[in-house]
């Protein structure tokens, strides 16, 4: 299943930082950033709900996040 979220993250810098943290709760998913959308979207395909992890794991980092529908 694919999870759409709109975030705060802008930068691509922001990203990198964030990457360690996504891998080490997802490892296994692929997932991505369309930092060009004006949502800022983060993309995870996974078979799992990802949703409270992913959404605490980047309000813990200070971002906002939440899943599209």
């Amino acid at each position: 299943m694919i999870y759409v979220f709109k975030t705060s993250v802008e930068t691509k810098s922001q990203v990198e930082k964030l990457k360690p943290h996504i891998n080490t709760v997802l490892p296994t998913e692929k997932w991505s950033f369309d930092l060009e959308d004006c949502d800022k979207i983060l993309r995870i395909d996974s078979d799992e709900n990802i949703v409270l992890r992913i959404t605490a794991l980047l309000t813990i980092h200070k971002f906002h996040c939440e899943e599209l529908e």
